[in-house]
């Protein structure tokens, strides 16, 4: 898998409290399938975590369209036959949360370690800065978004799907959420990954998801369109791929003070990936 070619590093702007740093930009034109995607995150995350790759940010896509699920959420209320006849994929991701439908989108994941100062300190400080990056982009886009704050006791999907409702310092825009994001933090690494729909209807997913009755599975779709967005809805326009990753990976530039230079995965880490690949399908077979 290479990156997409870009014209240079980006440059960042340095706000209150962040040192000038230097991230890896991996910007994926060509989409892939789950197994691969999630697999090569879970590399990039090794590999930064030992040291042989700088902090990265990713930008990518997925074919054929994908259910990923998080890393503990049970196989029961997923409608695997009907992913298959549909010729979908579905996955497990090393991150928690809930069902996402992966088609249409911009996915972002970033992996660095947990004493840099984008995302040390607690998990919740964790999301708030990276969220920043997020925030940034969209602006970029004419998109007026903001995180939703903490709350006592947090909250909590009452169903599979992972954009029924945000979480803390998830990102919301016109008050429904917009980018759906998870991190895990396994042994002094630090992977957070997330979803911005372009287009197309955010309660696709519930074709997906098993329910007692139809009555069920309309109330959900309907609770979906009601508090969740796509990029398009909220911008007023078609945003593209391309546009879309080029604010997001200039708002994460800006908003966290790194300079961007694009590359692509090392030798390495596609063999660690073609490796964790095997056993994410297997996993799914």
């Amino acid at each position: 898998m290479n990156s997409g070619d870009a014209p240079g590093a980006l440059d960042g702007v340095a706000p209150p409290g962040y040192p000038p740093a230097q991230w890896r930009l991996l910007l994926e034109r060509e989409p892939q399938t789950g197994a691969w995607n999630m697999a090569l995150d879970e590399a990039i995350m090794d590999a930064v975590a030992e040291g042989s790759a700088p902090p990265t940010l990713r930008l990518y896509q997925w074919a054929p369209p994908c259910l990923s699920l998080g890393r503990r959420q049970p196989l029961e209320g997923v409608d695997l036959a009907q992913l298959r006849a549909d010729g979908y994929d579905a996955v497990r991701r090393a991150t928690g949360g809930w069902a996402i439908l992966h088609t249409d989108e911009l996915t972002y994941s970033v992996a660095l370690t947990p004493d840099d100062p984008r995302a040390n300190g607690p998990i919740l400080d964790a999301y708030r800065k990276l969220s920043a990056g997020l925030v940034a982009g969209l602006g970029l886009l004419g998109v007026a978004a903001e995180m939703k704050p903490a709350s006592a006791g947090g909250t909590h999907n009452l169903t599979a799907a992972c954009f029924e409702v945000p979480s803390a310092y998830e990102i919301t825009a016109q008050g429904r959420k917009l980018i759906g994001s998870a991190q895990a933090r396994p042994n002094g690494r630090v992977l957070q990954h997330g979803s911005l729909p372009l287009v197309g209807d955010i309660a696709r997913v519930t074709r997906y998801l098993t329910f007692a009755d139809a009555m069920q599975r309309a109330t959900l779709a309907s609770h979906l369109r009601e508090r969740a967005a796509i990029l398009s809805g909220v911008a007023g326009r078609a945003i593209s791929f391309a546009e879309a990753a080029d604010a997001m990976a200039r708002g994460f530039a800006q908003a966290l003070n790194v300079t961007l230079t694009p590359d692509a995965p090392t030798p390495a880490e596609v063999r660690r990936a073609e490796a964790l690949m095997a056993e994410k399908q297997a996993e799914m077979a």
